[in-house]
């Protein structure tokens, strides 16, 4: 459903973001947001563009 990709989405997001913090980058300069599946990069039908669309993109400010 929408709503269990949001919130795995959230939880990869958050995992992510504790990695960065482990780093010493300060989580104020850190956001983090859950798009689930409706921003997808690839838009076929087969695992290989599922994995590349499983993926964290980064904007620190």
């Amino acid at each position: 459903t929408n709503e269990y990709n949001l919130a795995l989405g959230e939880r990869r997001a958050i995992n992510a973001k504790e990695y960065m913090v482990n780093l010493g980058i300060d989580s104020a300069r850190i956001r983090t947001v859950s798009y689930g599946e409706e921003r997808p990069l690839f838009s076929g039908q087969n695992a290989t563009d599922w994995s590349q669309n499983r993926r964290a993109d980064f904007i620190v400010e």
